[in-house]
C-alpha cells in the first residue's frame, strides 16, 4: 500500500511537471510571437502628428496590476510627460510633420506642473510655423489649458467648456469615528501640519484654510495668466462670473456660448472635424473611410523617429513618483529601497555624468524619503551633478527628497514645502468595551505592549512618541537649513507643515529656478561638461514578465469621451476616493510620517482611484 502510495505521488509530481513545462514553453511561444520585429513604421510626408490624449498626464506611469488586467477592469490611460515633451519637440523639427492634431476628449486631467511643459512644448512647436488642431467633446480646467495652446480650439455641438479653478471639498471623519468609539492618537510638529486634521476635525482649522486658500489662489493665478497669455482677447475671470447669467438668458447651446464668448474658434462633430483634416492633409491608410487623414499617432512616430542604441555620456532621470514608502514598490509609488537601488545603478553606469530626480509626490514615510535622500548625497560624493526637478507636487516627504540635490527646479505652480511630520495610531478600547470585549494584561516596564491599539495608549508612551515626532521634524529642519544655506531660525517660521506655491517657495529661497523637468536635465549636463543635447537615460524598474506579456495583448483602454458636468463629476469622485485612500496609508502607515493632505487635492488620482467606488473606500477606511 505504502508503495502504490509512492508511486501515486510521483506519477502526480510529473503531471505537475509536465503541465508546468507546457505552461512554460506556452507563455515563451507567446512572448517570442509578441516580441517579433513589427515591420518599420514610415512616417508619412505632410502627416499630422495625431496626439489621442486619453486618461491622465503623468510623471511616471503605474504599473497596472495583473490581476486586474487578467479580471478586465478597466485601467485609465496615462501618458508620460518627458517622453509627450520630446516627441512634440522632436515633430517640431521635422520636415515630415505639417501639423499636430490634439484629440482631448478622453482626456482626464494632469498636475498643472505637467500641463505647463507640455503647454510649452505645443508652443515650440507652433513657433515653427507649424498648426496644433485642438478638439473634444468637453473641456475641464487641464484640457482647455492644453487646447488654450492650439492654434484653433473645435468643440462639439453636444459640449461645454467647464471651468471650476483649483478648490473643492475634502473629507473629515471625526464625527464618523466618534460614533464608532474609535479614539485616533495624533502627534505632529507645525500648526500647518493639516493632515491629521480629518482625523481630529469636522472641518478645516482656520491656519490650514488660510493656507490653504493662498495656495489655491496662486495656481489659479498662475493658469489663468497662461491661458490669457495664448488667447489675449479672453478674460476667463470676467467670463466665470457672467456665465450663469449668460447661460440663463441664452438662446443658444452652450458650445454655441463657449464661441461666442471666446473660449472656442469652432462648433463642429468629430466626424466633421475629421473631414476638414481629410481635405486639407490628404487621405490616410484607409482612404475609403470617412475621416481619416493623413497622419501617425505618437506611439509609431517615437518609434520611427527615437534614437536607436544610443550611446555615450548621459544624464539619468529617476522617477520618485507617488507616496514614498518603504521597502519595494512599483512604479507608480515610490519605494525608498527601489528608488535608491536606481540612483545606485545610475551612479554605476560610467556613461551617466549626471543624475536628475524628478519628485511628484505628496511625500509618506520620513525613514524612505531619508532613504532616497542618502542615495542623492552618495552619488553627490562620486562627484556626480544631482538636480532635483519638482513637479506638480513635491511637498513634505517629497520636499526632504529634495534636499539631497544640488540645485532645485520647480514651477510657479508646484505645491511644495509642507516641511512638518506627524503619527497618527487609532485605538480600539471603547469600541470593543461597547461590543462587551476588555483587555488586561501584566507588564514589567511603562513601554510594555505599548502601542497598545486595544488597550489604549499611556501617557509615557505618549511621550515617547511625542519625543520622536519633534526629534524627526528638528531633524527635517536642519536638512532644510543645510541645503538650501539658511540658518534654522529663518527655516522655521515657513517651516510647520505650511504648503506653498512653487511661487511662494522661491520667494522664501525654497527652490533655486524656476524651469520644468528639461530645464533641470539641461542644466544637470551644463554641471558635467556635456556639450550639445544631452543623451537622457530614463531609469527603470524592470517589469514582471506577466505585466510585460499582458501589456502587449492590451490591456488599458481609452477613457471615453463625457460631457462636460459628467466629466467634472467623475474627476471629483476620482479626488475623493484618492482622498480616502491617502487616509487609509496613513492609518497603516507609519509611525511617525512627512506627508501632505492638501496636495491630494493637487496631485493626479492614483490608478486605484479610478476603479475603486467611494462608498466601498469609507467602509474600509472605518474597519481599519
Amino acid at each position: 500500500m505504502q508503495f502504490l502510495k509512492g508511486v501515486w505521488t510521483f506519477l502526480v509530481g510529473v503531471k505537475d511537471a509536465l503541465v508546468l513545462l507546457f505552461m512554460l514553453l506556452l507563455f515563451g511561444v507567446l512572448w517570442a510571437s509578441l516580441s517579433m520585429s513589427a515591420p518599420k513604421v514610415s512616417v508619412p510626408d505632410g502627416a499630422a502628428l495625431e496626439i489621442d490624449l486619453d486618461g491622465l498626464l503623468v510623471d511616471e506611469a503605474t504599473e497596472p496590476a495583473p490581476l486586474a488586467m487578467l479580471g478586465g477592469q478597466d485601467i485609465i490611460p496615462e501618458t508620460e510627460t518627458l517622453a509627450l515633451v520630446r516627441a512634440i519637440d522632436k515633430a517640431a523639427a521635422d520636415p515630415a510633420i505639417s501639423m499636430i492634431t490634439l484629440n482631448l476628449d478622453g482626456f482626464m486631467g494632469g498636475g498643472q506642473a505637467n500641463l505647463e511643459s507640455v503647454g510649452a512644448a505645443l508652443k515650440r512647436f507652433r513657433a515653427t510655423n507649424k498648426e496644433v488642431e485642438a478638439w473634444a467633446t468637453a473641456y475641464t480646467d487641464s484640457g482647455y489649458y492644453l487646447a488654450a495652446h492650439a492654434s484653433s480650439i473645435g468643440i462639439s455641438p453636444m459640449g461645454a467648456v467647464a471651468l471650476t479653478g483649483p478648490g473643492g471639498s475634502n473629507l473629515y471623519f471625526k464625527d464618523a469615528l466618534n460614533k464608532l468609539k474609535v479614539n485616533v492618537e495624533v502627534f505632529r510638529v507645525g500648526t500647518y501640519k493639516s493632515f491629521v486634521e480629518p482625523f481630529t476635525r469636522n472641518d478645516a482649522s482656520p491656519q490650514a484654510k488660510e493656507a490653504d486658500q493662498q495656495l489655491a489662489n496662486d495656481l489659479w493665478a498662475s493658469w489663468r495668466t497662461a491661458v490669457q497669455r495664448e488667447r489675449q482677447e479672453l478674460d476667463v475671470a470676467a467670463t466665470l462670473a457672467s456665465w450663469p447669467d449668460r447661460v440663463r438668458g441664452a438662446n443658444q447651446s452652450q458650445a454655441e456660448l463657449a464661441k461666442a464668448a471666446g473660449l472656442v474658434d469652432v462648433v463642429i462633430t468629430e466626424s466633421a472635424w475629421n473631414a476638414k483634416l481629410k481635405e486639407r492633409l490628404g487621405d490616410g491608410d484607409e482612404p475609403d473611410r470617412p475621416g481619416d487623414y493623413k497622419r501617425i499617432d505618437i506611439a509609431d512616430y517615437w518609434a520611427a523617429r527615437r534614437p536607436v542604441a544610443e550611446t555615450g555620456d548621459a544624464v539619468a532621470v529617476v522617477h520618485v513618483a507617488g507616496s514614498i514608502v518603504d521597502g519595494d514598490a512599483p512604479a507608480g509609488t515610490a519605494g525608498g529601497s527601489s528608488i535608491r537601488r536606481l540612483i545606485e545603478d545610475a551612479v554605476a553606469d560610467g556613461d551617466v555624468k549626471a543624475i536628475v530626480v524628478r519628485v511628484d509626490s505628496g511625500g509618506g514615510s520620513a525613514l524612505a524619503s531619508d532613504e532616497i535622500r542618502q542615495a542623492m548625497l552618495e552619488a553627490r560624493a562620486r562627484k556626480l551633478p544631482v538636480v532635483a526637478s519638482f513637479g506638480p507636487v513635491a511637498a513634505s516627504g517629497g520636499y526632504w527628497v529634495g534636499t539631497g540635490a544640488d540645485m532645485i527646479f520647480a514651477s510657479p505652480a508646484t505645491v511644495t514645502g509642507s516641511i512638518g511630520v506627524f503619527g497618527v495610531i487609532p485605538t480600539f478600547e471603547a469600541t470593543l468595551k461597547q461590543f462587551g470585549v476588555s483587555a488586561d494584561g501584566v507588564t514589567t516596564t511603562p513601554f510594555s505592549g505599548q502601542p497598545d491599539v486595544v488597550g489604549g495608549l499611556n501617557d509615557a508612551t505618549r511621550t515617547l512618541i511625542q519625543g520622536g515626532v519633534q526629534d524627526i521634524y528638528q531633524q527635517f529642519l536642519t536638512i532644510v537649513a543645510g541645503a538650501r544655506k539658511m540658518p534654522v531660525a529663518e527655516v522655521a517660521p515657513i517651516a510647520e507643515g505650511r504648503v506653498w506655491s512653487g511661487t511662494r517657495a522661491k520667494e522664501l529661497k525654497l527652490i533655486d529656478r524656476y524651469g520644468d523637468l528639461q530645464a533641470a536635465i539641461g542644466e544637470a549636463a551644463r554641471q558635467a561638461g556635456l556639450k550639445g543635447e544631452p543623451r537622457i537615460l530614463v531609469m527603470r524598474q524592470p517589469q514582471p514578465f506577466l505585466v510585460q506579456l499582458l501589456s502587449k495583448l492590451g490591456g488599458v483602454r481609452a477613457a471615453p469621451g463625457q460631457d462636460a458636468m459628467a466629466r467634472a463629476v467623475a474627476i471629483s469622485r476620482m479626488r475623493a476616493t484618492a482622498q480616502v485612500e491617502a487616509a487609509i496609508a496613513v492609518a497603516k502607515g507609519p509611525t511617525v510620517q512627512a506627508h501632505c493632505l492638501t496636495c491630494t487635492g493637487y496631485s493626479v488620482p492614483a490608478q486605484s482611484a479610478g476603479r475603486t467606488e467611494l462608498p466601498a473606500l469609507l467602509k474600509a477606511l472605518l474597519a481599519d
